[in-house]
């Protein structure tokens, strides 16, 4: 998992996490789905010193001696899911998430790397808190970590942070998340810089000035609650301002967190624009990329109406079924490259206030996988190798390498039994955080145990391993 893309020069190691004991361990008879090298069948799994060591039919691999074995017959094995949006709120808000608990939640949700958002206090926006909070995640992060660093000096649009150091010192890419890059001309000269550092750029796409101190989306919803509405086209406008900028320097960009079906559009039509211009149809829909959340592909703002519940509200907000659906189709046709939790933890006391006042934001990676498996593949509406493949798909878009079940590669795995059933919530969360969207509904595929560089770093409780 620590590979970088071949063309992104790394001047220091991209993902951190603290040492852990290298598994030996034989998964029997889990049904093995890797859609990058092409499995779909059940398999014995063998990890030995946390190296995939052999792959064979049900019952074939003799179990080394110590080695801790699992009953994988009846449920799945992944490659493990990579998040490329995530908030670990560290430095300076560990009251609502500290880097062993967001990664304990991470692990929890089958994830097996994820990479954290600048926008804390202080920011990311220097190499010095860069380089502090990499030798943090060395002491306590779960599973590796990677970080972005700021586009701009405090977040404020006005004056780009020094990205070549920032690079030096181990920023897999840059962002000011949670606030739009405004100007224009700011975000041309950080993609001037991009051709010096190599990295990706991550763009929240927001027009402050259209969404103004909107609560939920613009619509029939916002309007029968009596609530300031943002309408879609404060995101869909912005994109297409964006990708015009970096189609005229070259330059990569990622969208952020899709809500719309505007925004899916204005995508498809930049990365068609890249292609007219290139040639080379792979890399030039590569130039821009884009992610979408569980919650964007499953929700509506008419749960906001069923219950006015501060969990439900986010940025950008639910939005209406059309955009929900293109959502999902451009995930299908290949428009949207991935899925991203955006896993935003709050402290209880920050949401338990009036629905203006609660601040935007969901937890979400300890759900992820089961929300979008049941309320998307369980009614048949996308095939569960493509979900499989968008989770870990965020990797490569960071230059890291991408997860897979083959001999020689380290073990970063998830098994899940698919048909389990569960209450978000009912014996609480990994996360030090409670806001999740989907507390209290009945979601099906549990995440039972999770292999990351090599080690095992989540069990779910009542899932037991034993000695051979």
């Amino acid at each position: 998992m620590n590979a970088a893309s071949p063309d992104v020069p790394r001047a220091a190691e991209p993902l951190v996490h603290r040492e852990q004991p290298p598994a030996d361990l034989l998964i029997r008879a889990a049904h093995v789905l890797d859609p990058r090298t092409g499995i779909d069948a059940p398999h014995d799994v063998l990890v030995r010193a946390g190296e995939i060591a052999a792959l064979g039919a049900p019952g074939s691999l003799p179990a080394p001696d110590g080695a801790e074995l699992i009953d994988g017959e009846g449920r799945h094995l992944f490659p493990g899911f990579v998040d490329p949006h995530v908030h670990l709120r560290v430095p300076g808000q560990e009251h609502k998430e500290d880097l062993d608990s967001g990664t304990r939640a991470a692990a929890a949700g089958g994830f097996v790397a994820v990479v954290a958002m600048p926008n804390t206090d202080p920011v990311v926006d220097d190499a010095t808190v860069l380089r502090s909070l990499r030798e943090a995640a060395r002491r306590e992060a779960r599973i590796p970590v990677g970080f972005l660093a700021a586009v701009t000096r405090g977040l404020d649009g006005d004056a780009l942070t020094e990205m070549a150091e920032l690079a030096d010192a181990g920023a897999l890419g840059f962002t000011d998340d949670g606030r739009p890059v405004h100007r224009a001309a700011i975000l041309r000269k950080a993609l001037q810089y991009q051709r010096l550092c190599g990295r990706l750029l991550a763009l929240h796409e927001e027009d402050p000035s259209l969404s103004g101190a909107g609560a939920m989306h613009e619509g029939e919803v916002s309007a029968r609650l009596g609530l300031a509405g943002i309408p879609s086209i404060s995101e869909s406008t912005a994109i297409a301002r964006d990708a015009a900028i970096a189609g005229y320097e070259q330059g990569r960009i990622h969208i952020q967190h899709l809500s719309a079906r505007e925004s899916v559009a204005a995508v498809a039509e930049a990365k068609a624009r890249a292609v007219e211009r290139s040639g080379d149809e792979r890399e030039a829909r590569g130039r821009i990329t884009s992610e979408v959340s569980p919650h964007h592909l499953t929700l509506t703002h008419d749960a906001i109406l069923a219950r006015l519940d501060t969990r439900l509200k986010m940025n950008p907000p639910l939005r209406s079924e059309d955009d929900r659906r293109a959502l999902v189709d451009g995930l299908r046709d290949g428009t949207i490259d991935c899925i991203a939790t955006d896993h935003a933890p709050h402290a209880r006391e920050e949401k338990e206030v009036p629905f203006e006042e609660a601040p935007m934001g969901t937890t979400g990676l300890e759900t992820a996988f089961a929300a979008v498996f049941t309320d998307l593949v369980v009614p048949g509406v996308l095939p569960l190798a493509l979900v499989v493949e968008k989770l870990s798909a965020g990797a490569a878009l960071m230059g890291l390498g991408t997860p897979r079940i083959a001999v020689g590669e380290p073990a970063a795995l998830c098994l899940i039994d698919l048909a389990a059933e569960w209450e978000v919530g009912e014996h609480g969360y990994e996360s030090r955080a409670e806001n999740c969207c989907f507390d209290g509904r009945s979601l099906r595929g549990r995440v039972l145990a999770t292999a990351a560089a090599g080690a095992v770093v989540y069990r779910e409780r009542a899932f037991a391993l034993s000695a051979a």
